[in-house]
């Protein structure tokens, strides 16, 4: 009798155990699943893929807010993404290690990195605030402002978008949401000149939206972005002098920023994707295309609604030492993805 009970126990703990490891194993079969796992893109020699969950934090939030700006790397591959609450600074690895909030450094359209001498400056285009800013990328600390007013002109509001910066230290902000002009500057901040106008015509800007200097040109030309041009968006070179030298490319739908890497330049596109050019100027490459016509050009795409490898609004990009590339999009919630190179 008591042998029988023993055995029915046993067979009754055998029976427990063997439905706790079918449990078990469900379980990861469904954590699997949910798992995000990273999405390739890219054609030829320029691959990439996307690197899941990089820049957020640990509970899986974004650490940005609503983003409407830029991301440049410094010279130690740290990742600078400019939001509308300032800028959070990312390891190489994603955690957050600063951040600069505050007045000086909220609602930056657009930014840019130098190194002159021993330190490193990010400049940036504040819409907002109508000016330019240069700031320290370590301390933080303001060294200089530029204003719009300084060229004379009677205009009511100034709404800068882009800003870069030519080898001799001049400076070019463009005034891309109001007299379209692009404003020169000494690397004092004394105005020098302007060039362009609004309109539609060929030497004029329909939003000139992004802007950076074309290195892969001696000398460097001044890259454009003209957002609304119709009936599509163009890319435009203009000399440091701010002479018209050509149409590059059109037929890019809304084009909000430019990157230069080598001989390649990143073009992201607001209808939600990034385009690469190569030194011929030609699309080799089309990245993380959003073919939902909805949230292609949509801020309000929650965090809840992401898709892996696929971009919305996409606004700014940045290539680091190794070519790995990160986008920032125009977004509610804030987002930043890390594209890593496939060699």
């Amino acid at each position: 009798m008591f042998a029988r009970i023993q055995g029915e126990l046993r067979m009754k703990k055998q029976s427990i155990l063997l439905v706790m490891a079918l449990l078990l194993s469900m379980a990861s079969a469904v954590f699997a699943q949910d798992k995000v796992q990273p999405v390739r893109m890219g054609s030829g020699s320029l691959q990439f893929e996307t690197v899941p969950g990089w820049g957020l934090r640990p509970d899986g939030s974004s650490a940005l807010g609503p983003t409407h700006g830029g991301v440049v790397v410094d010279s130690k591959n740290n990742v600078y993404v400019s939001a509308n609450k300032g800028v959070v600074v990312f390891s190489p690895d994603g955690k957050v290690i600063q951040e600069y909030l505050g007045d000086d450094y909220t609602m930056l359209h657009d930014i840019e990195i130098r190194k002159e001498g021993d330190a490193e400056f990010i400049y940036g285009a504040r819409n907002a605030a109508g000016e330019g800013i240069k700031f320290n990328a370590h301390s933080g600390e303001v060294v200089l402002r530029l204003d719009p007013k300084a060229a004379g002109l009677d205009y009511a509001r100034y709404s800068p978008t882009a800003i870069t910066v030519a080898p001799n230290g001049d400076i070019y902000v463009s005034d891309g949401y109001a007299s379209n002009h692009i404003f020169v500057y000494d690397k004092a901040g004394e105005f020098r000149f302007h060039f362009g106008e609004k309109g539609n015509a060929l030497k004029q800007f329909n939003t000139a939206h992004g802007m950076t200097l074309d290195t892969r040109y001696d000398p460097p030309r001044i890259l454009v972005c003209d957002r609304n041009h119709q009936p599509k968006g163009r890319l435009l070179h203009y000399s440091l002098e701010g002479e018209f030298i050509e149409v590059v490319i059109t037929g890019l739908g809304m084009p909000t920023s430019a990157v230069v890497n080598g001989d390649y330049v990143a073009v992201p596109d607001l209808h939600g994707r990034v385009v690469l050019l190569n030194k011929t100027n030609t699309i080799c490459a089309v990245l993380g295309h959003n073919d939902d016509a909805g949230k292609g050009r949509a801020y309000g795409v929650p965090q809840s609604q992401w898709r892996e490898g696929v971009f919305s609004g996409t606004h700014g990009s940045y290539f680091d030492h190794a070519g790995n590339l990160f986008v920032q999009d125009w977004n509610v919630d804030g987002r930043i993805i890390k594209l890593r190179r496939i060699h």
